[in-house]
């Protein structure tokens, strides 16, 4: 009897212990950030996912929200000279994110009722951290606040049909996206125009050589939502929150002397897809997952992204490779890209007839 209480002693001990070296993350000192230029006619709340090291220094700051881009860019350079104590947990310090809160009006206060870690995100391991960590570098590096801002976009340029290493087909491009399942592309050649449009569960093409006019089949509408799933815009932005779990694989091997970090996302289904991103500048490398093949079988697809060009403060790959079980099967070259242009919802509407769908698009 003796021996069982004693040995329940010691797990309380222990357990205080225990509880005794673990600590919340602690924010000791929060600077206000500068005032802004135009401070007359900014106002609003700055949301900020800021990372804390778990060697006292901040890591990344990424703008979640705010009224405006100096608004934004006035509260993370604040949020990195915050000081803290890192969390710890059984005496070991951790690295964690938490999203930090500004307002502005007049001049600075810190958001949500003072409290400038309100909105704490919950617990997660360390490998979803460093996924999320992977994620948020990457958003930086392609502009921050203003890639996240974004709403359209417009893209013009060539895509190539590759087959055995020789080009077979070029056409020229126009693609319209309003994020975040909304996509109009028109493809041509030879002046004849084929056109694809899809609006969340709906989609129609128009098949301009022949002037046939139809809805998309379930297996058009499927391969659309399965590329909406895969896309870098998807990751980064958030769209697949609720729908998949992100993960951390681990580094692997790129050019020589190089790796990528990888992480990944897995949907409820079971579909899943890496993502890999340089580990020198962060910026995105490849996409990979597999699917289904008219035969059964299943073809594994690698995107490649390559020539980064800024357009409006914003990074954009020049170039983007499509791999089928390791064969090269085309590539997108982009000439011009714009951002958040007001575009229409009749850009995606299914026109009345093959006549309408004929006539040329007008932006």
């Amino acid at each position: 009897m003796r021996q069982i209480w004693f040995t329940f002693l010691a797990c309380i001990l222990f357990a205080a212990a225990a509880n005794a070296q673990d600590a919340a993350l602690e924010l000791t000192k929060q600077p206000m950030p500068e005032a802004p230029k135009a401070a007359a006619d900014s106002k609003g709340e700055i949301a900020l996912r800021v990372e804390f090291l778990d060697s006292g220094r901040v890591g990344d700051v990424t703008v979640l929200s705010a009224p405006t881009y100096e608004l934004g860019k006035l509260a993370a350079a604040a949020a990195h000279r915050i000081e803290f104590t890192p969390e710890k947990k059984a005496g070991r310090s951790f690295s964690t994110t938490r999203t930090i809160f500004y307002y502005f009006d007049k001049e600075w206060t810190l958001g949500r009722s003072g409290k400038g870690t309100a909105d704490a995100e919950p617990s997660r391991d360390p490998e979803t951290e460093t996924a999320s960590s992977i994620v948020s570098k990457a958003v930086a590096a392609l502009g921050g606040q203003r890639y996240l801002a974004v709403k359209t976009q417009i893209g013009r340029g060539r895509f190539s049909v590759i087959r055995q290493d020789q080009l077979a087909m070029l056409q020229t491009f126009i693609d319209i996206i309003r994020f975040p399942d909304m996509e109009r592309t028109e493809f041509k050649q030879s002046g004849t125009r084929t056109v694809q449009a899809n609006s969340g569960d709906t989609g129609w093409v128009f098949d301009g050589d022949q002037e046939i006019l139809q809805d998309q089949s379930e297996q058009q509408i499927a391969a659309f939502k399965r590329g909406l799933r895969v896309s870098l815009d998807n990751l980064l932005r958030g769209y697949w929150k609720g729908e998949a779990e992100l993960s951390y694989v681990g580094k692997r091997p790129s050019t020589l002397g190089r790796r990528n970090e990888v992480v990944r996302l897995t949907y409820k289904d079971g579909f899943s897809v890496e993502f890999e991103f340089s580990a020198d500048d962060a910026l995105p490398q490849k996409v990979i997952y597999s699917r289904p093949a008219v035969s059964g079988d299943e073809v594994k697809e690698e995107d490649h992204y390559a020539q980064f060009v800024e357009f409006s403060g914003i990074k954009v790959p020049l170039v983007i490779d499509r791999f089928e079980n390791g064969d090269h099967a085309s590539r997108i070259n982009y000439e011009s890209v714009e951002f958040n242009r007001d575009i229409p919802d009749a850009i995606f509407a299914k026109p009345a007839n093959a006549k309408e769908a004929k006539k040329e698009l007008k932006l």
